[in-house]
């Protein structure tokens, strides 16, 4: 399990979090169930470092100075849209030994056959809801799509639970469909030659 170190934040000033933001850190929260609110900062390399190694639902052990260390997830990111960097994080305390619900990114592998056939592959639905204990929440769903010919649907239903945990979507909400070809037509000018019109054939009348 990653940890990362993070100290109490006194001064929640605006001016303050500027300050925090310019020397490498960004502010954040950390709550849970029955806990009050804790204002915290923490090293935004090693934010960015833990996240990507854990996953987006993988457990931290969050360090805040001079208190026990706590299993938390990040619940909340909120970036700037200007230059895309984080600027403040929001983490949740969990019990390891109750469920939770969280989001798993579906990925589709494989290449279907409808699509080599001229089909397209269409997703509407990237993230299913599922609940389990913290340690089984997968790092992601994955679907073999190669199967599916032009017309097929591929439904909640359709997914191969291979861990402990329980998909909390309808079974038939559609994850994604092989789409038929777009035929175009073949439009006419619309011009039609009247009967009498005398056909140019280069010949003075």
């Amino acid at each position: 399990m990653s940890t990362i170190a993070a100290k109490k934040r006194e001064d929640l000033r605006r001016s303050a979090l500027t300050k925090l933001r310019h020397s490498g850190k960004i502010p954040a929260v950390v709550y849970g169930k029955d806990k009050p609110p804790k204002h915290i900062y923490c090293d935004l390399l090693e934010f960015m470092k833990t996240v990507r190694k854990s996953g987006r639902n993988g457990i931290i052990q969050l360090q805040i100075e001079n208190e026990q260390p706590e299993s938390v997830m990040l619940q909340d990111v909120q970036v700037n849209p200007l230059n895309g960097e984080v600027v403040h994080a929001d983490f949740f305390v969990v019990n390891m030994s109750s469920e939770v619900e969280v989001d798993v990114i579906v990925n589709l592998v494989g290449e279907a056959q409808g699509v080599k056939e001229g089909g397209t592959l269409q997703q509407p639905l990237f993230k299913v809801a599922v609940r389990c204990l913290p340690t089984d929440i997968p790092e992601k769903i994955e679907i073999d799509v190669s199967q599916y010919n032009i017309g097929d649907t591929i439904t909640v239903g359709d997914i191969k639970v291979d861990g402990n945990y329980t998909i909390l979507e309808d079974e038939n909400t559609v994850i994604a469909s092989i789409l038929p070809p777009k035929v175009e037509a073949v439009v006419g000018s619309g011009e039609v030659q009247d009967e009498g019109e005398a056909k140019d054939t280069g010949e003075e009348k």
